[in-house]
């Protein structure tokens, strides 16, 4: 078994070369994990190697890569999932087999995520009900029309689509029973925007 920060760093690799088609420096992979060290970084990577994750060749610029082993695929298939194809929320009709798979860690893991539960019913008409988990990307800044966690005058933080407009700043429910809320800009600190959400049934 690898260590959670292995297993981040792995899937960091992972998701990295599927994009780049090579592997990461170890400064790239501290970003990538929000970590400064590099050192740290190497000692993950040399685990990852001694336990036959990824593979290394000395001298070689980028020289790290995936090892194709058994077990090496085991983060990946765990947040994996098969998609079988689409099926209707109105009328039915025939579930269509595919053979694409849809990645959890795309959609929910990566640096500076972190997830809330939400309570209330403030977001319902955006499909975020009470009980839900929000999953957030850590940031201080958004866009008018995102989804975000906003801390307002230092207490009390909620879940909200932002607009700024005329100077101010207004935090808007999706509820239509509920008007928005309307603030001095001075007085909204944005903590993260929303990724995604998801809930058990």
């Amino acid at each position: 078994m690898i260590s959670d920060s292995q297993r981040k760093t792995l899937e960091f690799i992972r998701r990295y070369v599927a994009e780049h088609g090579y592997a990461p420096k170890l400064h790239e992979i501290a970003d990538g994990i929000g970590i400064k060290s590099r050192g740290v970084v190497h000692r993950y990577v040399q685990a990852l190697t001694d336990q036959g994750y990824l593979e290394h060749e000395p001298g070689k610029h980028r020289g790290l890569q995936l090892a194709d082993v058994d077990g090496a695929n085991e983060s990946e298939n765990t947040l994996t999932l098969p998609l079988l194809g689409k099926i209707a929320a109105g009328m039915p009709i025939q579930a269509i087999p595919g053979q694409d798979e849809i990645s959890l860690a795309e959609f929910f893991l990566g640096p500076g995520r972190f997830a809330l539960k939400v309570q209330g019913s403030s977001m319902i008409d955006a499909g975020i009900l009470d009980g839900d988990v929000a999953v957030i990307k850590q940031q201080n800044h958004a866009h008018s029309g995102e989804i975000v966690v906003a801390l307002i005058d230092n207490d009390e933080a909620t879940l909200k689509t932002i607009k700024y407009q005329a100077g101010l700043v207004q935090l808007i429910p999706a509820n239509q029973s509920m008007q928005p809320m309307i603030f001095e800009p001075q007085r909204v600190q944005i903590q993260g925007v929303l990724v995604g959400s998801f809930r058990r049934y």
